[in-house]
């Protein structure tokens, strides 16, 4: 397999703004450095405004109609654009499916081991599967399998409130299921 050497460009964190010379339209609705209401002019006026005040005119809405303008200091915006994204992202959580697996002849002691770990992974909020692998002539019992399973989940739910988001099901030579908190 050949291992791709390209370099990609960084994607930027925030959308591209245009600022004064790069904004395309004639005429925009400019707004004021406070947010107020300064009408519709044309675009070269818009910056002799903003210039005159020593700022930068930023299209913030190219959709409107028409694209709707603001006066103010371009680095001072794009740093306050970037660090809310970055908390934003910072704040988010992605939760992840956590993979735990059991044996028809699991130990009660190795029980008490995955169910630790079970609730480790649950309390980050995480989702938990579990896995029971039927190997051999444990393949005509998948009741023991399904046994194992519900004997797991009632351990899981002494000490949390946790739910089936994929009851119990038999696939190939695996019993499977998905477990999540309430």
């Amino acid at each position: 397999m050949r291992i791709s050497r390209k370099k990609r460009k960084p994607t930027p964190l925030i959308p591209i703004y245009r600022v004064n010379e790069k904004i395309r339209e004639d005429e925009v609705r400019v707004l004021g450095s406070e947010g107020e209401n300064l009408g519709v002019l044309s675009v070269g006026e818009a910056i002799r405004m903003a210039k005159q005040q020593e700022m930068d005119l930023v299209e913030i809405n190219p959709k409107a109609q028409p694209p709707v303008c603001k006066i103010i200091e371009f680095s001072h915006f794009k740093y306050q654009k970037e660090k809310e994204v970055r908390k934003q992202k910072s704040q988010q959580h992605v939760t992840d499916i956590k993979g735990i697996r059991l044996s028809v002849r699991i130990g009660p002691g190795d029980l008490d081991v995955r169910k630790k770990q079970a609730e480790k992974f649950l309390s980050r909020g995480d989702k938990v599967k579990t896995e029971v692998i039927l190997r051999g002539r444990e393949r005509g019992r998948a009741d023991l399998a399904f046994d194992v399973t519900k004997q797991f989940f009632a351990l899981l739910e002494e000490n949390n409130e946790v739910k089936f988001e994929q009851e119990p099901t038999k696939q190939g030579n695996k019993v499977t299921s998905i477990v999540t908190k309430k």
